[in-house]
């Protein structure tokens, strides 16, 4: 096979990957399985496909479509070949603004494809919770809805026509078309004909219209994606029904890519809703209390009726990026419902607001009903957007589990439902996740189970059935808007009927007779119990590391985390930081997800002494850059920067070091013995000659300036300038880091220059570096040496009152990261950690606490872009630069919204890491610098920061100190 792979690969344009890393990493989405697949394929056209699918026939294979693979039920894990269209396949083709309809290929983004309709006064209206990376053709494939469609309802009802490749290779279009023009189709002779024809000989039949009507979930039950959607079908003239016009289209919706190959997508587009909106967040004691309030609430013309439980509340407790939007919470509420109404014209949307407040308190129901508007509603909803990712925090092997979390039933029998769903759960000792769409009759319900250990993957299926018996019983759907993939579709039998189920697989048959298109999902799916991601019973590995990952109970459960949500693919226009390496490259290889997975796969299955000595691991974490994106951004808190700094220290072990590592790590070192003859070190550096071997020697990219040394360190400045302020308001330690030290002792200057004229004393001791270049290259017991140094020099000096502060946010904020994970002293150290500052955000406590104002500073005007460094964003925030620049009165501050520069450190000076390094500057970062003129001030933290934004732009960064320091009047 591996010969044919090897040919296919020559035919086509795109890419197609087969070894054990691509593999590995594609084995898993967002659901509970894994099967490694035969190859991965990035096609690049249409005849890419077609000679996909040419193989899969002549080679008894198969084809899985995926674009985000976020598919929370096994939708897009097979053993064939993975056909990633996420990468390429991402055009807008037409857009028809009187018609309101725009033409799309798969891989578009839901979002982007709203930030580009948002100017014509449209978007799409299904809305899902992964809508800022979630593609079109995985909302087709999975008849997605959303928050949005009690007021817009699901993908189906606004996909208007669809390009396919059917199973011949054969190229089809399906739109709205009259009985007459169906009876047409019927006679033509290609595979497009014979579908036709099959299905009006299928569905014509009173007797089998009948059984589907009798054994399919009430049709008032908008979410309902039970297999294939042949009851839609019957709504239409030609069987029997009212409408005048049939559309195919509602036949695939839904289908998971098993009935065909979706290339392009026509959709209806809606007018953007009205502007202004309040919400009201509805508390309550109970959940039952709250899904009694659905009904009442529901008659007021909703835009949305979403709902969250105390388990998911209290996940955004500890979740960096979800505790300030947690602004509105009243109290410990058992569940909040979340009700939107909009309206154009103010005065009546007050009284709407009016109309369901006196709904709401007249039910007695709710014990507090704070009132939301427009912008902080976003807010609010981003805590029920991040359910799904933060179940995931929950610390070890129990896990909330995908498998009964997409039941949907009639809004009237929803609170009774639950009921009865809450007292099944009881019996099995399981305290159920409630969460999502309550409006729409759809509540995600997720059984707390660890599906490593033998009985409670009996759980999961025990659970499974006696759910479907209760779903039934109320003739609601298994599946509201995740499908039914892998773990729903062994039910569908028994959810409609046998009859029913054989015309399903008949269905699948007249349009896949050789079941190329991802087999096993709907149709003959094996059972729901087979293919996990973990082998039950099976003795996990104890992974030893030099780091402290007892957070999350070890390393490789600190992996096993990451549930494949996919928030690490988000482009660059989604805002944030995670992932730079994948926002350049677009491979799914360089998202966290994939180095998670891979971490996982190769920690638990290796059979090597050293389970990180694999060419597979360091290829995946190479373009990982170390930002800490996802410690903040990544609702699992999967901390990849840790993992690969012990990864590296781990792979060292049995292969060594380069000399460019070395260098890049010892770099503090060889400063301070380069730093007493500076004038020639820099003369070497700036040589075209000499810089140029140097660049050669040590695998530097040659377009890259090289950084000098100051004529002064702060060290010997700060001992001949050690200036008494008279009665201080307070005493700080500045930690000197090593590059402010060696490489911009100004910044320094500048500090102390700020810091005393604000009437502060400061203080600088001896201690070592930061430890920042060992951390980056991998070499961790020098970082613990140093990190146990600066604790055991700062533990008795530092306190809330003196604290420590920092210039460069990589090295300062070393000591409420990774220091946690090094430290012998750990109780020294947490408290070493909360008084660890940026100066920033020492200055804008003390501008809150009154002791630092406007009339220090100038008042000339000045305006500044700023650029937050990636370590800035992560644990400390860039507003608080924001508060200290926006202090002066005329200083008019914008932050740039950009993600990482690029640089990181280390890697953007790496000769096969500019490309990369230098696309990742051009997102956001260097086209907002040069749009900048020439009067606009460009403020960067980062001492990397300012490289990049030199080297990319020609532009000169300044430090938020500097610009203060010379601020003060």
């Amino acid at each position: 096979m591996i010969e044919n792979l090897k040919e296919l690969a020559n035919k086509l344009e795109g890419e197609l990957f087969y070894d054990s890393l691509w593999r590995s990493i594609y084995a898993t989405d967002a659901s509970v399985y894994r099967n490694l697949p035969l190859a991965v394929a990035y096609p690049k056209t249409s005849g890419d496909i077609q000679e996909l699918i040419r193989f899969a026939s002549l080679n008894n294979t198969s084809l899985i479509p995926r674009t985000a693979g976020t598919s929370l039920a096994g939708q897009c894990v097979g053993e064939g070949i993975v056909v990633d269209v996420s990468k390429n396949f991402t055009a807008i083709l037409d857009f028809d603004t009187a018609a309101k309809t725009i033409k799309v290929q798969p891989g578009v983004i839901r979002d982007d494809l709203n930030r580009y309709l948002k100017p014509h006064g449209l978007f799409f209206g299904p809305n899902t919770s992964t809508s800022n990376r979630c593609m079109i053709g995985g909302m087709v494939g999975n008849n997605s809805s959303g928050t949005t469609s009690i007021k817009y309802g699901v993908t189906s009802d606004r996909v208007l026509e669809m390009k396919v490749l059917l199973s011949d290779g054969s190229e089809a279009v399906f739109s709205e078309i009259t009985s007459e023009e169906f009876r047409s189709k019927m006679q033509q002779d290609s595979l497009e004909g014979e579908i036709y024809r099959k299905l009006y000989e299928e569905l014509k039949p009173e007797a089998i219209q009948q059984q589907i009507k009798e054994g399919f979930p009430k049709p008032e039950i908008h979410r309902r994606n039970t297999g294939y959607a042949v009851d839609e079908l019957l709504a239409a003239e030609i069987f029997g029904g009212a409408k005048e016009k049939i559309n195919i289209c509602r036949l695939l919706c839904g289908s998971e890519g098993t009935l065909a190959f979706t290339t392009e997508v026509t959709l209806q587009l809606d007018v953007l809703p009205p502007e202004n909106a309040v919400m009201i967040a509805a508390h309550f004691e109970s959940v039952e209390k709250c899904l009694q309030a659905v009904v009442p609430a529901m008659q007021h013309s909703l835009f949305t009726c979403e709902m969250m439980d105390k388990v998911i509340l209290d996940c955004t407790k500890s979740n960096r990026k979800y505790r300030e939007n947690r602004f509105f919470i009243e109290g410990d509420p058992a569940a909040i419902l979340m009700l939107e109404i909009r309206a154009h014209d103010e005065e009546e949307l007050t009284n709407r607001t009016a109309e369901l407040l006196k709904t709401l308190t007249e039910s007695e129901l709710a014990y507090a009903l704070p009132v939301l508007r427009n912008e902080t509603i976003e807010l609010a909803l981003e805590l029920r957007k991040a359910g799904l990712g933060l179940l995931g925090n929950i610390v070890g092997d129990r896990k909330a589990v995908a498998c009964i979390e997409d039941t949907a039933v009639a809004v009237e029998d929803l609170a009774v439902y639950i009921s009865e769903f809450s007292a099944l759960m009881k019996d099995y000792g399981q305290d159920a996740v409630y969460y999502a769409h309550a409006g729409a009759g759809e509540l995600h319900l997720r059984p707390i189970l660890n599906l490593k250990k033998e009985e409670d993957v009996v759980l999961f299926r025990k659970i499974t059935m006696a759910v479907a018996n209760l779903v039934k019983k109320y003739g609601g759907s298994m599946s509201g808007e995740h499908g039914d993939g892998r773990v729903r579709a062994e039910f569908i039998e028994f959810m409609i009927g046998a009859e029913n189920y054989n015309l399903l697989k008949r269905v699948k048959n007249i349009f896949d007779p050789q079941h190329i298109f991802n087999p096993g999902k709907i149709i003959d799916a094996p059972p729901m119990d087979t293919s996990l991601r973990y082998v039950p019973g099976r003795k996990e590995p104890e992974i030893e590391t030099l780091m402290d990952f007892s957070d999350s109970l070890g390393i490789l459960r600190g992996a096993e985390n990451c549930n494949g949500s996919g928030d690490c693919r988000k482009p660059a226009e989604a805002g944030g930081t995670m992932c730079p390496s994948y926002r350049a490259t677009h491979n799914e290889k360089d998202t966290t997800r994939a180095r998670a997975n891979a971490l996982r796969e190769f920690l638990t299955r290796s059979d090597k002494p050293n389970h990180f000595d694999h060419e597979e691991l360091k290829e995946v974490l190479d373009l990982c850059i170390s930002c800490k994106g996802c410690k903040s951004e990544c609702p699992s808190n999967v901390d990849m920067a840790a993992y690969k700094a012990e990864f590296q220290y781990q792979y060292m072990k049995a292969n060594g070091s380069s000399l460019r590592s070395k260098a890049f790590a010892f770099n503090a070192r060889l400063n301070e013995k380069t730093s007493r003859f500076s004038p020639f070190t820099n003369l070497m550096f700036s040589n075209k000659i000499t810089s140029g071997a140097i660049k050669r020697s040590m695998g530097i990219a040659p377009q890259r300036s090289m950084p000098k040394l100051s004529k002064q360190t702060l060290s010997s400045f700060y001992k001949r300038n050690d200036v008494e302020v008279r009665q201080p308001i307070k005493t700080v330690y500045l930690f000197n880091d090593e590059f402010t030290n060696y490489m911009e002792s100004e910044l320094g200057v500048a500090a102390l220059k700020l810091l005393r004229g604000l009437n502060y004393a400061v203080k600088i001791v001896e201690h070592p570096e930061s430890g920042r270049g060992f951390l980056s290259k991998g070499f961790l017991e020098e970082a613990r040496e140093v990190a146990n140094k600066n604790i055991s020099i700062f533990k008795d000096l530092v306190s809330e009152e003196s604290p420590l502060l920092g210039i460069e946010p990589s090295a300062i904020l070393s000591f409420r990261d990774e220091y946690l994970r090094l430290a012998d002293d750990k109780v020294s150290a947490e408290k070493l950690s909360e008084n660890a500052l940026l100066l920033e955000e020492f200055f804008k406590k003390e501008v809150l606490a009154g002791n630092i104002t406007a009339d220090s500073f100038t008042s000339e005007k000045m305006r500044i872009k700023l650029h937050g460094h990636c370590h800035q964003k992560a644990l400390s925030g860039v507003e608080n630069t924001f508060v200290m620049l926006n202090l002066p009165e005329n200083f008019e501050v914008t932050v740039i919204p950009s993600g990482c520069c690029g640089m990181a450190g280390s890697f953007g000076y790496e000769k096969e890491h500019y490309e990369v390094s230098m696309q990742i500057g051009e997102q956001t970062l260097f086209p907002a610098v040069r749009k900048a003129s020439e009067e606009t001030v460009i403020a960067a933290p980062g001492t990397s920061c300012r490289h990049q934004i030199y080297d990319g732009t020609g532009r000169k960064a300044l430090h938020p100190i500097e610009i203060m320091a010379n601020a003060l009047k």
